[in-house]
């Protein structure tokens, strides 16, 4: 009778074992669904990381605006010049291809990030110059005097002085491309400036190769 009495109590510990097993099969399921929007909440958290902008995108896309927009005046002021090489127009006509729509991606991007497209600290009136420009960081930009000389200059000695300016102000946009890839944190404004340092460095070949043709 006692081996039956245990036999009977045992089988009875299994039942129990075997509810509650069930039972913590069904939490874990329950876990598992409740976690669900945790790792939605992660996923959109990092798509808001990777879109996340510091200052170093801000200045760049500042500095970049103006820069841009002088390269487009210089390129302007030559093709309305006559008897230039076609490659010094060609090349002319490449540069302001690149560079007007990074004008209208740079201003996208300020507008998204609600801050302004002009650098604080400096007078519009005032980019062209070439102290201001340096003391803002804005390597290579050309002075009122460097604009009026292009103006002036033609034929041949306008395609030269083109080619020596842009070489420089090449040079400027590069040396601030390379700023924001080490220090930028938007992925879509460093991307612009790898692309920046790698076409301008291309053209700054080809307008030294230029200028021994001249």
């Amino acid at each position: 009778m006692n081996k039956k009495t245990l036999a009977v109590g045992a089988t009875a510990l299994a039942v129990v074992f075997a509810a509650a097993a069930c039972s913590d099969t069904g939490t874990d399921t329950g876990t598992t669904v409740a976690t669900s929007p945790a790792t939605t909440s992660a996923t959109t958290s990092a798509a808001e990381e990777a879109a996340a902008h510091n200052d170093a995108d801000v200045m760049f896309a500042q500095m970049m605006l103006p820069h841009h927009s002088q390269a487009i005046e210089m390129s302007d002021m030559l093709l309305a010049k006559d008897n230039i090489p076609v490659e010094v127009t060609d090349l002319a006509e490449q540069i302001k291809a690149a560079q007007g729509p990074e004008i209208e991606q740079l201003e996208t991007w300020l507008e998204q990030w609600g801050e302004p497209t002009e650098i604080p600290e400096i007078d519009n009136n005032d980019m062209p110059g070439m102290d201001e420009g340096m003391d803002s960081g804005m390597e290579g930009m050309m002075s009122e005097e460097d604009m009026q000389a292009l103006s002036d200059a033609q034929a041949a000695d306008a395609a030269r002085l083109f080619l020596e300016q842009m070489i420089a102000h090449h040079e400027g946009a590069v040396e601030m491309a390379q700023t924001e890839i080490e220090d930028g944190q938007f992925p879509d404004a460093v991307e612009m400036a790898r692309t920046i340092v790698e076409t301008q460095q291309q053209e700054i070949e080809t307008m030294r190769q230029l200028l021994t043709t001249l």
